[in-house]
């Protein structure tokens, strides 16, 4: 017996492991945080998408899972404490970072998300 899950059933399950909605966007920002020998390191850089508990970056620097650093969006001069939850891609221009907000403000990207 074959067993075939509607389309709309597989779309709710994947958005339910999402929290907030995500939007493409461009936000400079500032990661800054402290490197194996202690010494704090500061890279501007913007967002490709955001949501109101994180957002995607692409990095030359090689970070770690479960980096924490400090992530200031310069659009609006708010910072927040972050951790790097994932790690994709290699691009031409670095790595793709995601990066989780630790208890954000909703309204830190200043958009309405």
């Amino acid at each position: 017996m074959s067993l075939k899950l509607r389309e709309d059933h597989v779309t709710d399950r994947y958005r339910e492991k999402r929290r907030g909605r995500r939007m493409n966007s461009r936000v400079p920002v500032r990661l800054e945080w402290d490197d194996d020998a202690g010494k704090r390191v500061s890279v501007e850089a913007h967002t490709r998408i955001v949501n109101p508990y994180g957002c995607m970056v692409v990095l030359k620097q090689a970070l770690n899972l479960e980096q924490r650093l400090a992530l200031t969006n310069l659009a609006i001069k708010s910072s927040n404490a972050a951790i790097i939850v994932w790690k994709g891609n290699s691009r031409p221009d670095g790595w793709e970072y995601g990066v989780e907000l630790i208890a954000p403000e909703m309204d830190f990207w200043g958009l309405d998300l």
